[in-house]
């Protein structure tokens, strides 16, 4: 009797499947962590964050009761820092409201902070079994092949392939199942096909008509360029430090005093502003460190840093703060300015 989709697919993951320390468990809020973490992040950069994270907040408690920079600053490099802001307030929920358990229904799941239909499937299916679709880009790109259904992999598809899904789905082991939809994705059924590689290649439509290289459309990436300065102000071995206010991707991290470039200003020009900003009126010496470039969302930021010695740093407060170089560790910073501080190290 001929394997089905699923037979034949199970079988392929029992064989390939990567070795990664969230597959070592079921336990319902390690799957949820690293879930999160995955999102928008690779698989080898999540690694030792899941490892560290586990260490130090071993159950959902240890998890609620952290302070919010705590947390910041575990996941710092993680990037997209609104993930961990949802993790802490579900955290502090499930504590409340479900004796610190990640809750096994759809609905209780979904009214959560940074639960989508997404994490939801996944922590409902990995952890507890339960035959819940999922949909993420991985199977979004598998399923358009297999149905040779041409245009771009984003949530308007979704309609279109989730019957498919869901009556493809075994009667049991799903947590395996999804595991391995999303592995086939990641190992196999990439944006590159290896398609002789392929264990379900005779259900793909693509294979057959060949054009599994032109599904899904390839994504237009759009850019926004920043050009910005920092000014990097130092007394001794001490440096002043700031926290960024407002409601945007990086509002919480710390930073030293930053802003854009004005129309027609140097960035030499942009750093003595900022330290006249700062009230910083003693600056005895500016030296140029270098330029950085991070991201973050679709910003392209190109960041000029500037070392400005002064004679005395400017008052602390609770969003300003003077710290040694090793401090720096302590206080959760966007990339550029992890950057800075590794040329100043």
């Amino acid at each position: 009797m001929p394997k089905t989709f699923s037979e034949k697919l199970l079988a392929w993951y029992k064989l390939n499947k990567r070795d990664l320390p969230w597959r070592h468990t079921r336990d319902p809020y390690k799957i949820w962590i690293s879930e999160i973490m995955l999102q928008q992040t690779t698989v080898t950069a999540v690694i030792p964050y899941f490892e560290r994270w586990i260490k130090c907040y071993p159950t959902m408690k240890s998890l609620a009761a952290a302070g919010e920079q705590e947390l910041m600053s575990s996941w710092e490099g993680l990037g997209y820092y609104s993930r961990v802001r949802n993790i802490h307030k579900a955290a502090k929920i499930m504590v409340r409201d479900f004796e610190g358990n990640v809750p096994d229904d759809p609905k209780a799941l979904i009214k959560l902070p940074g639960f989508g239909p997404y994490t939801v499937g996944a922590v409902l299916s990995i952890a507890y079994g339960l035959r819940e679709p999922i949909i993420d880009a991985n199977v979004r790109r598998i399923v358009m092949r297999l149905h040779a259904i041409k245009g771009k992999a984003d949530a308007s598809v979704d309609v279109k392939i989730l019957p498919w899904i869901e009556k493809t789905l075994p009667r049991g082991q799903m947590s395996e199942f999804n595991q391995a939809f999303m592995e086939l994705g990641a190992l196999i059924c990439s944006r590159q096909p290896q398609c002789l590689q392929c264990p379900v290649k005779e259900f793909c439509r693509a294979h057959d008509k060949g054009v599994q290289d032109e599904i899904p459309e390839p994504k237009k990436v759009s850019y926004i360029d920043v050009e910005m300065v920092a000014a990097v102000i130092r007394h001794g071995d001490k440096y002043y430090i700031q926290q960024r206010s407002g409601k945007g991707v990086l509002s919480g991290l710390w930073e030293f005093p930053s802003s854009e470039l004005l129309k027609g200003e140097s960035s030499l020009g942009a750093a003595k502003r900022l330290m006249e900003e700062q009230r910083c009126d003693d600056c005895s010496r500016i030296t140029k460190l270098g330029l950085v470039r991070h991201y973050y969302t679709n910003h392209r930021v190109k960041l000029h840093a500037y070392l400005c010695d002064v004679n005395s740093l400017p008052e602390e407060d609770l969003i300003h703060r003077q710290v040694i170089l090793a401090q720096m560790k302590e206080f959760a910073m966007h990339s550029g300015a992890v950057k800075i501080a590794e040329k100043l190290g």
